[in-house]
């Protein structure tokens, strides 16, 4: 049966509300950012992250429905991401669905906010093909797991230190692209030569699936500012991204973007040489980037392996995948109760 659903998200600095139906037809999709608050702080203050979830939480749902062309009342159940993310902008949007879901007398269903861009590639279009590897990156998280089905995940590796999109942001800042930094940084490599520079690829251990960002990100902080100069609280750095020309800031993004890709693309070729999977299914903010497309299609071509890629408009954080990834959970009767709460990290 084809459930009409309403899903909230609120896990970072996106407020937003979708209504799916059956899984895969989105009848609406309303995301609220909030990219200028968080700007001039150049990343995501929670604090401010949270009291904007609850200034806006309300008009965000309110939209979703009136979009969708329904009623509350028309709803089949309500779903909300309530892990992993900022505890305070999770706690917003689990409190709005459990007073929803209470009051409409409708079922809730808790979503792990990274399982869900894992159904991201479904929206709109394909059924996944399992067994999959599941890659999610993102700009809170990188992650490999293996999909025996669209229901069960088994995490293979993550990152032990930055996310690719946390690492795409800091660049970003270094270059002077201000933030959120990833369209900026694909949009310079574009004009760059990937060549200019070897920023170093982390292999981390032979067989390990495993990421790190955070030695690319201080290759690059080096080349854009040198060496610093001096001990202690006296120490500068010799200088900044408006002392480098134009050609070389976009060397500079070229040749980082080809290091951060190269690395997903290793990590990706691990674990298709160590588990089988018929599929690739990616999901999260720099699945959007072009270079990580075209890297992974020329993988799985290479593999024989399908890939899945959601939807631009799905890629970054949205409750369409929240909705979507809740049918097959109420489907399974994996329902949540007035107990739900919010976790920072995932707990399963």
């Amino acid at each position: 049966m084809d459930q009409v659903i309403l899903g909230i998200e609120s896990s970072c600095d996106e407020t937003a509300a979708a209504v799916v139906i059956g899984g895969r037809d989105v009848r609406s999709n309303i995301i609220a950012t909030q990219h200028d608050l968080h700007e001039r702080f150049d990343g995501v203050v929670p604090e401010l992250a949270s009291r904007a979830h609850l200034e806006r939480i309300g008009p965000v749902i309110e939209s979703a429905v009136r979009e969708a062309g329904i009623a509350l009342g028309d709803i089949d159940a309500i779903a909300v991401s309530y892990q992993p993310g900022l505890i305070g902008s999770l706690l917003t949007g689990v409190a709005a669905a459990k007073s929803l879901a209470w009051s409409l007398q409708k079922p809730l269903v808790g979503v792990d906010h990274l399982h869900a861009h894992l159904w991201s590639p479904c929206l709109g279009s394909h059924e996944l093909e399992c067994p999959a590897l599941g890659l999610v990156i993102s700009g809170g998280h990188t992650t490999l797991s293996r999909m025996q089905d669209p229901l069960h995940l088994e995490l293979l590796g993550h990152t032990i230190d930055d996310a690719i999109g946390e690492a795409f942001d800091k660049a970003a800042v270094l270059l002077g692209l201000g933030w959120p930094g990833g369209a900026a940084i694909d949009a310079l490599a574009e004009q760059g030569d990937e060549s200019a520079v070897d920023f170093p690829i982390a292999r981390l251990a032979p067989d390990s699936l495993d990421f790190s960002y955070s030695g690319l990100k201080t290759s690059l902080l080096h080349a854009v500012r040198g060496q610093p100069v001096g001990r202690g609280a006296e120490a500068r750095f010799q200088r900044d991204a408006s002392d480098l020309d134009a050609q070389r800031r976009r060397d500079l993004a070229a040749s980082f973007q080809r290091a951060a890709v190269e690395a997903v693309r290793l990590k990706v070729e691990r674990a298709l040489d160590q588990h089988e999977a018929s599929s690739l299914v990616v999901g999260g903010g720099v699945s959007a980037n072009r270079r990580v497309r075209r890297v992974l299609g020329e993988t799985c071509e290479a593999r024989g392996v399908v890939l899945r890629l959601p939807a631009l408009d799905y890629c970054m954080d949205n409750a369409a995948m929240i909705a979507g990834l809740a049918h097959p959970l109420l489907e399974a009767g994996l329902v949540s109760d007035s107990t739900l709460s919010a976790h920072a990290r995932s707990r399963n």
